[in-house]
């Protein structure tokens, strides 16, 4: 018989905590830690599926690149496709970007406008969630292509940033698997 798998407060225990990273100050959640556990990874994939559950989606979109990992898994879950949202610079076809700030620098991701069928509903996914810059980012992106994204869900959770408030102010509900206060 296979061991139970763990749940939301056990999968805390399997994220590490980065001082000073990638800056002074900042408390780094590092999740490569929880996906290195096979049963944390499956635990945070049924967490997940279990956020989703309910919501009707016609694909998952994740953010590289951890939401690769996250959002392939969930997708297969949920019977759906699964839309890459790349940096930028990565796709070999035209794309479409976004801009956007993060807590400690600027960055941009990209999509292939071509993957998204107008009216699509797509569910964005995400590692983390901080202030919100890199998953509203992603939401207007999904939205520019023609897709309605409406729904978000997240492994972590940093409720002292906003990033939830953000996303509401735009019209989209977000989920997390876990939370940590501070940063």
């Amino acid at each position: 018989m296979a061991p139970a798998l763990p749940q939301a407060s056990d999968l805390k225990a399997l994220v590490r905590a980065v001082p000073d990273f990638p800056a002074s100050g900042i408390l780094f959640r590092d999740v490569t830690t929880l996906m290195s556990d096979g049963a944390g990874l499956a635990g945070a994939i049924d967490a997940l599926a279990d956020l989703a559950s309910g919501l009707a989606v016609d694909a998952v979109a994740g953010i590289e690149a951890r939401g690769f990992i996250f959002g392939a898994a969930l997708a297969h879950r949920l019977g759906t496709g699964f839309v890459p949202l790349r940096k930028a610079g990565k796709l070999p076809v035209p794309t479409i970007g976004e801009d956007y700030a993060l807590e400690y620098g600027e960055a941009r991701i990209e999509l292939d406008p071509t993957i998204i069928r107008e009216g699509q509903s797509v569910l964005l996914i995400d590692d983390l969630l901080a202030t919100g810059g890199t998953a509203l980012a992603g939401a207007r992106l999904l939205r520019r292509a023609g897709a309605h994204c409406n729904h978000a869900v997240f492994v972590v959770d940093l409720p002292d940033l906003g990033g939830m408030a953000a996303l509401r102010a735009e019209g989209i509900e977000g989920r997390a698997v876990m939370a940590f206060e501070g940063h």
